[in-house]
């Protein structure tokens, strides 16, 4: 028997382990199945457990249950990804502690450390996902550091530079001077700050006591000038274009070049050229061949390109001391306050600076043209479809890809020098000293490249090389291609953009038909979640608190397509309700005998109650499933929360009580099977989305099951099932119910009050159904009774409509009207102030202009809200006006 109340840290624990032990999530079990494979993002190996994590892989898990139900032979690829800069931090911060740094110990002992605390540490988010109930196939979890997933790393540089896709060059990169290392731009954080324009004179040369007027934000990059732009159409300045202004502080000449990039409309309309320390001016030097001069070292602090007095200072310091020099000389022309954004580590915290150096680049403009096609032609679709722009918007404006960075820990360029500066690229040092014999003739000593690749370089073959690529092992060839990946918005660039290049290019197949993109998930109010804030939910104290079942479907219920996850722990208190309410349902079953019968039919029920809810199971069969192929899981959630929660424990339980517990052996028979049955179809339906509820009630309700419900078949209920006169007839009698209750509560009827209730102009089937449900009807809406209505509405009455007849229901002796008519009074009154309060809030310009727009749309929904409770407050003081 199940315990009265449901608690599911008893259960979840319990029942993964079994699932797992079991093998159940294993592939290749049915080898005659269509294959259907889901390569999981692989989390950070320092990570935890966070909600968009528990967004992204319950969705993924609905998918992959469902899919196994529907006897697929399913491949949740699990793993994780070495998190290059992440990981090498968390290890040094340990070093740190002990006043020691990864210097101490060298290149191939830190790395030794870096292993061992991924052994002991770095496990921490797959077993979260285990909370969380992914049943990944665990037996394959694969890392990108590991020995298989290196070699395709390897054997991916080596074929990219031997084809010339991948190549060595002097550009600019986003550099963090704290970390030391080249970083990408998903790794640079973007604050908005007020900071400061400050406008320099540059002196005319030979016109003594003229001067170019040049504007920056960043005035230590000065001393880095190499040319002054104006914009060619620019009258100011087209008679000093070709002439030259003087560097103040340095003294070098500087040329004053016509380019578009300089706006006429911003600032002075000069722009100094620091192509050394500057992207955009970087593009205009390479444009009108100017020389680049680097000023700073690794640690952003000025080098010997500069005057002597600065050498040696920090960038900042150096930024005081050039804004000093330049007002003594009286060339500081003027300051303005500059709202701006300025560019941060996301990790060290510190400005990043773009920084010239020697780099390891991927051609990836040639390799987009493919990628790019593909999604054109529908090779691959992005769902919701206006995603589809965004990949667009990258991809043809693609820049080299920096996958080279200057870390230790991570996968080693399989670069090596010769004496000379020769690059020697092969799969491994012998390899490159064979490579060099041939070049010099004899043995040379070689060095190899200290640096390591960017970490989404090996995530980029992350569908394939957990395959065992570049082995051609039977994985390989039946798994890939994958089916659909789910991912974030954020990294449409920086992953998918990049093995959609990588799977065409390697594997001449596009990687996954499908990229289903979620949106964030924010707090209640619409805000983005941060620390900062203080409204950060971890997903692990929800689990805690109200079990994972809920978790994952208050996060499925809200997915919708293009649509952000607004969560807060009332919302997933609420759906624990609703598996509470079906675990009370299925012990009121359990309790009056509901037993699942062996060969039970559905189609054999001769009860119309019976034959409605079979029909009623089907459509929501069909809902379910529909939702999930199209990947509207909130509609899912809605479609299988609305059977189960008002069709099934509202109503039919409800219906069904007087035949359950009656004298009619046939009748209780067959309505004890079919509310079995009907049990057993929720289960099976529910379980993508509640997979430990369903399962532990699965177990509990009966003890002749040939299989877990986790690999049980999905349902396949045929559309005979579905019996249209049922339908007609019970859904009259749901909505002649729901109309009472609607009344009875908007005019404040004492619930144990009976009322009367007739109908006015009631057709064949109204008639009908009063006769056959007429108990039903009185019982359930509490109504002392129920006829057909001949003659004049008698006074005191509510009326409504429902199909072609009138109800009628005479309350006047059931409430006080005097003390009804204040109530709603009282309450309309309240509703008006409300409506004036947020009216006034949102006709507050300065209000709209500055909220953010998440909070700016929830106070227009509150004020949608209560101008429809008052709508509906009105219209129930009118129906008591007209009742005296």
């Amino acid at each position: 028997m199940l315990e009265k109340n449901y608690r599911p840290d008893e259960i979840e624990q319990k029942h993964y382990e079994a699932w797992e032990t079991s093998g159940v999530f294993s592939c290749g079990q049915r080898p005659d199945a269509q294959p259907y494979t889901i390569v999981i993002p692989p989390p950070n190996v320092t990570g935890s457990l966070h909600m968009g994590h528990a967004l992204n892989n319950t969705l993924q898990d609905i998918l992959v249950r469902y899919k196994r139900m529907k006897g697929f032979d399913v491949l949740w690829q699990p793993g994780t990804d070495h998190a290059g800069i992440a990981t090498q931090m968390v290890v040094e911060r340990q070093l740190a502690e002990q006043g020691e740094t990864r210097h101490d110990y060298g290149r191939e002992k830190f790395i030794e450390k870096v292993w061992k605390w991924k052994a002991e540490s770095g496990g921490t988010i797959t077993k979260q996902l285990r909370r969380l109930g992914a049943s990944c196939d665990w037996s394959r979890e694969r890392f990108t550091m590991d020995e298989g997933l290196s070699a395709a790393v390897q054997k991916v540089f080596v074929e990219l530079f031997k084809a010339g896709l991948v190549y060595r060059d002097k550009r600019l990169v986003n550099w963090d001077p704290k970390l030391h290392t080249a970083i990408s731009d998903l790794e640079v954080e973007q604050r908005e700050v007020t900071g400061n324009m400050w406008y320099f004179k540059y002196p005319l040369e030979d016109r003594d006591g003229e001067y170019i007027t040049v504007g920056t934000t960043r005035p230590e990059t000065m001393l880095g000038d190499v040319a002054v732009a104006v914009h060619p159409d620019d009258e100011r300045y087209r008679d000093l274009v070709g002439k030259n202004c003087i560097l103040p502080l340095v003294g070098r000449k500087l040329i004053i070049i016509a380019d578009d990039y300089a706006d006429p409309e911003k600032g002075s309309g000069a722009v100094k050229m620091t192509p050394a320390h500057d992207f955009n001016d970087f593009e205009v030097g390479k444009r009108n061949n100017l020389k680049l001069i680097n000023i700073f070292d690794a640690s952003a602090v000025l080098n010997d390109n500069v005057p002597e007095d600065f050498r040696g200072l920090d960038r900042f310091d150096a930024r005081a001391k050039v804004l000093a020099e330049m007002a003594r000389l009286d060339l500081l022309d003027k300051i303005e306050e500059n709202p701006m954004t300025v560019p941060y580590g996301d990790r060290s915290g510190v400005v990043i600076e773009p920084w010239l150096m020697d780099q390891w680049f991927v051609d990836a403009q040639r390799l987009a043209g493919p990628a790019i096609t593909a999604v054109e032609q529908g090779e691959t679709k992005f769902v919701p479809k206006n995603w589809e722009n965004t990949y667009y918007e990258w991809m043809r404006n693609i820049q080299p890809w920096c996958v080279s960075r200057q870390i230790w820990w991570g996968h080693q360029i399989p670069a090596w020098f010769g004496p000379d500066g020769d690059i020697f690229v092969e799969l491994d040092e012998a390899a490159a000293q064979t490579a060099a014999r041939q070049r010099y003739g004899h043995d040379v000593e070689l060095k190899r490249d200290p640096d390591v690749l960017d970490t989404w370089f090996s995530s980029a073959l992350w569908p394939f090389s957990t395959l065992g690529w570049p082995e051609q092992t039977p994985e390989v060839k039946r798994y890939y291609q994958t089916d659909v990946l789910i991912t974030g918005f954020d990294i449409i660039f920086f992953w998918v953009a990049r093995m959609m290049m990588a799977g065409i290019h390697f594997m001449d197949e596009v990687p996954f038909h499908t990229v289903y993109i979620h949106a964030l998930v924010r707090d209640e109010n619409g805000q983005k979640m941060s620390k900062s804030k203080g409204n950060v939910i971890d997903p692990l104290e929800l689990i805690e608190s109200y079990g994972a079942d809920a978790l994952r479907f208050t996060l499925t219920a809200f997915a919708a397509q293009g649509r952000d996850v607004k969560l807060s722990t009332q919302r997933v208190e609420g759906y624990r309700n609703f598996c509470t309410k079906l675990w009370n349902a299925a012990r009121f079953c359990q309790i009056n005998g509901c037993h699942p019968v062996d060969g039970f039919d559905p189609a054999s029920v001769q009860l119309t109650l019976n034959k409605w809810i079979v029909g009623k199971v089907t459509e929501a069969e069909r809902a379910m499933s529909g939702a999930i192929d199209t990947y509207r899981f909130n509609e899912a959630a809605s479609s299988i929360y609305q059977f189960t929660w008002n069709t099934f424990c509202d109503w039919y339980v409800e219906f069904a009580k007087p035949m359950l517990l009656g004298d009619d052996a046939t009748a209780r028979a067959e309505t004890r099977a079919t509310a079995a049955w009907v049990l057993d179809q929720i289960l099976l339906l529910m379980h993508p989305v509640t997979p430990f509820i369903t399962e532990e009630l699965w177990n509990e309700l009966s003890e002749t099951r040939e299989n877990p419900l986790i690999i049980s078949a999905w349902p396949e209920l045929s559309d005979g099932l579905i019996n249209n006169d049922a339908n007609e007839e019970m859904d009259w009698v749901v909505r002649l119910i729901s109309h009472v209750r609607t009344i009875r509560s908007e005019m404040n009827v004492p619930p144990a009050a009976k009322i009367p209730l007739m109908l006015k102009d009631a057709g064949e089937n109204a008639q009908r159904c009063l006769r056959t449900h007429g108990d039903l009807l009185k019982r359930v809406a509490r109504l002392s009774k129920l006829e057909v209505l001949s003659g004049a509405v008698p006074p005191g009455a509510i009326q409504d409509v429902i199909d072609e007849a009138t109800l009628i229901l005479p309350i006047a002796e059931a409430i006080d009207l005097g003390e009804e008519k204040s109530r709603l009074d009282k309450e309309i009154g309240k509703q008006n102030g409300e409506i004036e309060r947020f009216e006034k809030k949102l006709g507050n310009q300065k209000f709209v202009a500055n909220a953010p727009d998440a909070v700016v749309a929830t106070e227009r929904q509150k004020l949608a809200d209560a101008r429809q409770t008052k709508e509906k407050l009105e219209e129930a003081r009118a129906r008591l006006a007209g009742l005296g």
